[in-house]
Parts: structure tokens; C-alpha cells; sequence
């Protein structure tokens, strides 16, 4: 009796704990499904709350001599990461894919323009002197001065500047968007340099004092001021009359680092919230209706005792979006598909237990001891189905990507609480209602 009522405590605790896990947030009644609420527990994927999906390849013809094409890919995926939480998309998908490939999927992006363009930009940061006594004019006509290049602003503005590289991003430690200072209101880059990279920068400006210094970002020139004096310190800042959304970016991208190569995009394609509104609605739709098919099945085929199965069925769905929400995994389209299979497999395991029922009572047994042999006796069936089915849901969530991890994640939860209630929780019940009733006959 002990055992049976800490048992029950369990039960109960898990019912309770989901509940508040799925509709409550610190204390907060929240909807669930609400895509514009940001306190929403149950995290939408790319199909369901619409967003952006990008293939993209690393340029392998302007890797840096000598890098393998393994080594930039994951150099670009780790710099496209941080490049994105920074952005603070939620819940955000980037893993390689082959080779050569990366696989980029951003939920909730409302301007993929705007995304493709920090994902892609190669943020290779340089610092060059431009070619003051060089003849501008010449050099727009094609008559290009040896040991310099023609480099524009973003107002179409050109500049000589000469190719030797002085300095780059990689001695940069920090970067920031603020504004004012003595530039006003306008918005501008603050940068940080490493202890090496200040010592470099310090020594580059005392060497050039007077000389016009052009802070160039992927073959652009943002400004060229004139070096006044030596700067030290291991600080500079980087103006260009920004826009506050683009000085922000340009801090974003320089924080993160510069690709090894270009990035160029194969593929894209934009799921707009509409659809992923219509696949949330069929999903739930089809869900619902597949539930209350099995359990008005369930009831009518197995009377009272298909009644218990039921509420063994709703307790592992409970059960299922209250361990979702617990570990923040992300609802996808074949994630239904996995809830509505482990109802299916829910379904599958109560009428395995309950026709050993039927056969125990057939043979002349007592109910109670009818209910005892048919759950020991269908334990180990109902054991290795899960189990071999866990087993594939792991492999699938290890080996797969995307949208196959989501049918996993959700696939392998159903399985170890399906597990939980088709052996634990009808259990309970059937011992409370005959120990609260008669024990000679049985509704089955």
C-alpha cells in the first residue's frame, strides 16, 4: 500500500508539473502555441513559424593558401553562429552538410535580405594608405597605377588606395556600436585591438602622421581620415555617416570574426508565417482527430477498461508536450508526425495488456489476479517494442539533420513515457478502482 501511494505521489507530481510547464510561465498564464507571445514555451521550427532556409558553399577558390576546405567550412559555421545569436534569432539551425556545405535555417526572420547579408558578408577588415599623389582621374579611365587598387564607398565615392596590407581584423578583440562622442549623434564603431595588435596599430599611425588612412570592410572604404598624430592605447573607432541598424551589423560581423572565404548561397527558401500557420492548424487538426477516433475506440471496444487506456493515452500526450517544454525542444511538422505515432504506439501497448486480461479471466482466474498475470505477462512484449523503437529514434537523432532530429526528439520522449504510462500509470488505476469496488467482474 506504501508502494502504491508513493507511486500515485509520482504520478500526480508529473501530471501537475506538465500542466504548469506548458501553460504557465513564473507564475504567468501563457498559450502555448502562441507564435507573437516571447514568453511562449512551445518553441516553433522553421515549418511552423516560418522563416528562412539557406544552403550555402565556401567559395574554395579563394581559401587562404594551404587551408584545408574541412577546416574553413567549420571555421565559416562557428563564424555564421555567433554571427546569428548575436542577431537573437530563436532557435536558430546551422550544421555542416557534406564537404563543403552549410545548412542555415533561421525561424521568426521577418527580412531575409537583411539576414543573408550579415550571414554572407565576409567581414574581411583592412587597413591600407591611400595613394594620395596618385592621379585619380587616370585610374577611372582604367589607367590603373601599379601597387594600387580603385575602391568605392557606399555612396559610390572612389578612392586610390594602394594594395599593401598593413593591418587586419584578425588583432581586433572587440567591437561596438555607439553613438556621439564627438561625432555628434551619428552612430559609429568602436573598436579594440589585441595588446599586439595595439603595439602594431600605434606603430602604423606614428609612422604615417598626416597621411590619409582608408578602414576598408570586403572591398569597401567606410572612411579614410587623416592620421593627426600617433594613436595608442589599443582603441580606434570606425565612422561613415551609419545608419544605426547598419553600424550595428558592421559590430556584429567584426566581433565575430572574418570568413576564411566567401560564402556564396546555392539555395534559399523563405516559409512565410501564413503557411507555417495552416501546417500548426492541419497538425493539431489531424492530431486531434486521430485521438479522439482511438479513444472513442477504445472505449466502445474495451468498455470501462478501454476508458482507463484512454486516460493513460491523454496522460502520456500531457505528459510528451510537458518534457517538450522542459528541455526547450522545438515543435516541427515531423515532430507531430511523432506525437501522432506515439499515441498510435500508446494504443498499441494497452490493447496488448489488455487482451492478456482477457485471456487470464477466460481461463477461470480472479480479476485481481486476472489484472496482476496480464500486465507481468504483456510487460516484456510491451518492453522490447519500445525499446527497439527508442533505439531507432536514437540513431535517427545522432545521424540525422534538421527536420529528421525533430521527429526523433519528440519520437524518443513518446517511447519512454508511453513506456511510463501504458505499465505504470493504467497500473494504478486499475488497482484503485478494485480496491475501491467489487473485485469479481470486469468492464473489458
Amino acid at each position: 500500500m506504501h508502494k502504491s501511494k508513493w507511486i500515485l505521489g509520482l504520478i500526480l507530481f508529473v501530471f501537475l508539473g506538465s500542466l504548469y510547464s506548458i501553460f504557465f510561465d513564473h507564475g504567468e498564464f501563457i498559450k502555448p502555441f502562441d507564435r507573437d507571445n516571447p514568453k511562449k514555451r512551445i518553441k516553433l521550427g522553421l515549418d511552423l513559424q516560418g522563416g528562412i532556409y539557406l544552403l550555402l558553399e565556401v567559395d574554395q577558390d579563394k581559401l587562404p593558401k594551404g587551408m584545408p576546405i574541412a577546416d574553413a567550412v567549420d571555421r565559416a559555421v562557428e563564424i555564421i553562429r555567433n554571427r546569428i545569436d548575436q542577431l537573437g534569432v530563436s532557435e536558430p539551425f546551422i550544421q555542416k552538410e557534406g564537404d563543403k556545405w552549410i545548412v542555415v535555417q533561421l525561424p521568426g526572420i521577418k527580412d531575409p535580405e537583411e539576414a543573408k547579408k550579415l550571414i554572407g558578408q565576409t567581414a574581411l577588415l583592412e587597413f591600407k594608405l591611400l595613394d594620395e599623389g596618385g592621379d585619380l582621374e587616370k585610374a577611372l579611365e582604367g589607367k590603373l597605377p601599379a601597387g594600387d587598387q580603385l575602391l568605392y564607398d557606399k555612396d559610390n565615392k572612389p578612392y586610390l588606395v594602394k594594395n599593401e596590407q598593413l593591418l587586419t581584423g584578425e588583432v581586433l578583440s572587440n567591437a561596438q556600436m555607439k553613438i556621439g562622442g564627438g561625432l555628434g549623434n551619428e552612430p559609429y564603431v568602436s573598436i579594440d585591438f589585441t595588446p599586439e595588435g595595439g603595439k602594431k596599430f600605434a606603430q602604423l599611425t606614428g609612422a604615417n602622421i598626416n597621411k590619409r588612412l582608408a578602414i576598408i570592410l570586403d572591398n569597401r572604404v567606410y572612411s579614410a581620415p587623416v592620421i593627426k598624430s600617433k594613436i595608442s592605447g589599443g582603441h580606434g573607432i570606425i565612422e561613415g555617416s551609419f545608419e544605426l541598424k547598419e553600424a550595428q551589423k558592421l559590430a556584429i560581423v567584426l566581433r565575430s570574426g572574418s570568413l576564411p572565404a566567401p560564402i556564396n548561397i546555392i539555395s534559399e527558401n523563405v516559409v512565410g508565417p501564413t503557411l507555417g500557420a495552416d501546417s500548426i492548424r492541419k497538425g493539431l487538426y489531424s492530431g486531434m482527430i486521430g485521438l479522439l477516433a482511438v479513444i472513442l475506440i477504445m472505449g466502445f471496444y474495451y468498455k470501462y477498461s478501454g476508458i482507463i487506456a484512454d486516460i493513460g493515452l491523454l496522460c502520456n500526450i500531457l505528459y510528451l508536450m510537458g518534457g517538450m517544454t522542459l528541455i526547450g525542444a522545438t515543435l516541427t511538422m515531423p515532430g507531430i508526425a511523432g506525437i501522432i505515432l506515439t499515441i498510435g504506439m500508446s494504443v498499441d501497448s494497452n490493447v496488448l495488456i489488455l487482451e492478456r486480461i482477457r485471456e487470464e479471466l477466460r481461463s477461470g482466474k480472479t480479476v485481481r489476479a486476472s489484472v496482476e498475470h496480464g500486465y507481468k505477462r504483456a510487460f516484456w512484449t510491451v518492453w522490447d517494442s519500445h525499446v527497439t523503437t527508442l533505439i531507432t529514434a536514437l540513431i535517427l537523432f545522432i545521424f540525422g539533420t534538421g527536420p529528421i532530429k525533430g521527429f526523433a526528439v519528440t519520437l524518443s520522449m513518446g517511447c519512454a513515457i508511453s513506456l511510463f504510462t501504458a505499465v505504470v500509470v493504467t497500473k494504478v488505476i486499475f488497482d484503485w478502482r478494485l480496491s475501491r469496488g467489487s473485485a469479481e467482474y470486469l468492464s473489458i
